[in-house]
């Protein structure tokens, strides 16, 4: 038997005021994108914003729908349409929030783990680490230096390959 261990570096900050101008920035592109998350069903809002090498700023909120299985998360919907409309750019960072109609979210929020799957891929494809920065309504503010971090098992092509 081996033992095998993998930690994960979070920092976390106290508040946005906080962060450097770049990450501030960033999350409050997030949070100015909670507006736009259709969550009718759950009154759950996620916007997740990702900076692209070239300074430019992509947000995706999550989109809900009748037939649940149908609806689709912030993250995901971010990293689609970072990579369908700036297919050649790298990403630099994603920062990810949320608030609820229904309860206060006063601690950071975390990716599920089809995002977390999603994320890594794009981390992967590009050979560079895409910063992580959470964040709730209120509350501290974590950050990671990848996705990596928050996925330290995940499924990659070597599981594809066939024959050998």
């Amino acid at each position: 038997m081996k033992k095998i261990e993998w930690r994960t570096t979070v920092e976390e900050w106290e508040g946005v005021e906080s962060l450097s101008t770049l990450d501030r920035e960033l999350m409050d592109s997030a949070t100015a994108g909670l507006k736009n998350a259709y969550a009718p069903y759950s009154g759950f809002r996620v916007s997740a914003a990702i900076r692209m090498k070239s300074g430019k700023i992509v947000v995706g909120t999550n989109q809900e729908n009748a037939a649940y299985p149908s609806g689709l998360c912030a993250e995901r919907v971010a990293f689609f349409a970072a990579s369908s409309t700036h297919p050649n750019e790298e990403i630099i960072a994603v920062a990810i929030t949320a608030q609820s109609e229904l309860f206060s979210v006063d601690h950071p929020i975390a990716p599920c783990g089809a995002c977390r799957q999603v994320m890594l891929e794009y981390e992967l494809k590009q050979e560079n680490n895409i910063r992580v920065i959470l964040k709730g309504a209120k509350g501290k503010i974590y950050t990671l230096a990848d996705i990596k971090g928050l996925l330290p098992l995940y499924f990659h092509e070597e599981g594809l390959k066939k024959g050998e």
